[in-house]
């Protein structure tokens, strides 16, 4: 086969289990496979700008060194800029603060088992400055854009993940969620995005848990049985965590996906949790998505659920402005020079001053309030299994209207207390969430339906989604501009 990158190429039309099958096979080496994800990468970053980094020759040293026979043997592989260590590169975590940072001398844990599976790293995507809004736009690296429409956000914060995987550069990506950032930017570019259970995934060896225990990590993928194998290879306890979360019953979660039918009660819950409007085409997602659930025989009825909004928001803002603060003062005394106001976005520079006054009863009535919305679900989930809702409540939105420098700040806070109401909740409680692609508007632009399960529930989601992905299959679906 010919490694050159465009469309139509064969190794297109795999995802990465299927690329390491070639591998197995010796149809292909995995040589040739980082030459065609390359030549994707070259071909696409012009338009979109969702590459932060370029590893090539690390990933060729890589392969050079020999590759263990993992589940993804040869398969290349992009990281997000944010959150982990690779050795020998710079994590900047779409900061200009962190531009001139030390690179890693070591892999953290989560890269070190994704190398085990044989992936081969060959970059790190774009993603807002530490994370912090739901589109991918930053002062350090630019705007990134969404395939499907080039003048709309592909999500955040692993809208560079997500925008590589949606146009064909790799068939998936590592992500991050600490209050949607799998999610959000799967439900914008039409792909899978699951997050974890609280425990389930590493954050060492540094940590073993991120943002109080909101954020997690996976990855952004194409089709469901490559985010249920790659989460089988990186996701175990880890040295020091305080968490864990259950094994997959069928002994794991690729196995899930063959095991018997269940027939599954569902909750559809199409109101936010804090009343903000939803628009009619997420909310016809939503439905359909629960009679598409219905038709394949599992019991579906609306659902209520009551919370205690406004709790939970100053809650989840006062831990963000608490970490901010913390993770700029710490780099400051790591580089033995303060971060400043103009090195940073806006929006996080105010995160930092306001996380800097807030007292330790912040947090501790952030942890009381995200206790309580977390009984408040279990006891939903006496009757239903899952929870379906819309995972945004609007379809993807132009650029500029999130970025962290926002010329109109109170346009920039409504935006994103109206864009991603419903994502943050599991974050809170630490449930599995996944955003599944089953619709898509008149005009060409995906919409992403939300279901939650209990929490080390995995199995559950993946077992669904895996229904959902035969009876309503998204996998050849592509952006016009990358076909």
């Amino acid at each position: 086969m010919s490694a050159a990158a465009g469309p139509g190429h064969p190794f297109s039309n795999l995802d990465g289990l299927g690329l390491a099958e070639l591998v197995k096979r010796r149809e292909v080496r995995p040589e040739e496979l980082l030459a065609w994800a390359s030549g994707n990468a070259d071909a696409h970053q012009p338009a979109l700008n969702c590459i932060a980094h370029r590893h090539d020759e690390l990933a060729r040293a890589q392969i050079a060194s020999g590759l263990p026979e993992g589940p993804f043997r040869g398969v290349p592989f992009l990281l997000k800029d944010l959150g982990v260590s690779l050795a020998g590169t710079r994590t900047t975590s779409g900061s200009r603060a962190w531009l001139s940072a030390a690179p890693a001398t070591a892999d953290c844990e989560l890269v070190a088992r994704y190398k085990r599976a044989g992936l081969v790293i060959f970059g790190k995507t774009t993603s807002p400055e530490l994370g912090l809004t739901y589109t991918t736009e930053s002062r350090a690296f630019g705007v990134t854009r969404n395939p499907w429409n080039l003048e709309r956000t592909c999500g955040g914060s692993s809208g560079g993940a997500a925008a590589a995987v949606a146009a064909g550069i790799v068939p998936m990506a590592h992500a991050s969620d600490g209050g949607g950032s799998i999610r959000v930017p799967a439900s914008c570019t039409g792909l899978f995005g699951l997050k974890p259970s609280r425990g389930r995934m590493p954050s060492g060896p540094e940590a073993t848990e991120r943002w109080f225990g909101l954020a997690t990590a996976h990855a952004l993928t194409r089709s469901v049985r490559d985010s249920a194998a790659l989460l089988d290879a990186s996701a175990a306890p880890e040295l020091g965590a305080r968490y864990g979360a259950p094994a997959p019953r069928a002994g794991s979660f690729l196995a899930e996906l063959a095991a018997p039918f269940e027939r599954l009660r569902i909750g559809l819950v199409p109101a936010t949790p804090g009343g903000t409007p939803v628009e009619p085409e997420c909310l016809r997602a939503a439905e359909d998505a629960a009679r598409l659930c219905a038709s394949l025989g599992h019991e579906v009825e609306e659902a209520k659920l009551t919370l205690e909004a406004e709790a939970l928001g100053r809650g989840f803002l006062a831990v963000v402005q608490t970490v901010v603060a913390q993770t700029l003062r710490d780099h400051g005394a790591a580089r033995a020079r303060p971060v400043t106001a103009e090195e940073l976005e806006t929006i996080t520079w105010m995160h930092a001053e306001q996380g800097a006054t807030l007292s330790a009863l912040a947090l501790a009535d952030a942890n009381d309030a995200f206790q309580r919305a977390a009984i408040a679900v279990a006891r939903l989930q006496q009757s239903y299994d899952v929870l379906l809702s819309p995972t945004l409540a609007k379809p993807p939105i132009a650029l500029g209207l999130l970025n962290l420098s926002p010329v109109d700040l109170k346009a920039f806070r409504r935006e994103m207390a109206t864009f991603s109401p419903f994502t943050a909740l599991a974050n809170m409680t630490g449930q599995p969430s996944m955003s599944v692609p089953l619709h898509w508007t008149d005009a060409g632009l995906p919409i992403g339906s939300l279901f939650t399960a209990r929490h080390g529930a995995e199995g559950t989601l993946l077992k669904l989604a895996r229904q959902l992905e035969q009876a309503r299959p998204w996998f050849a679906r592509r952006p016009p501009s990358t076909r």
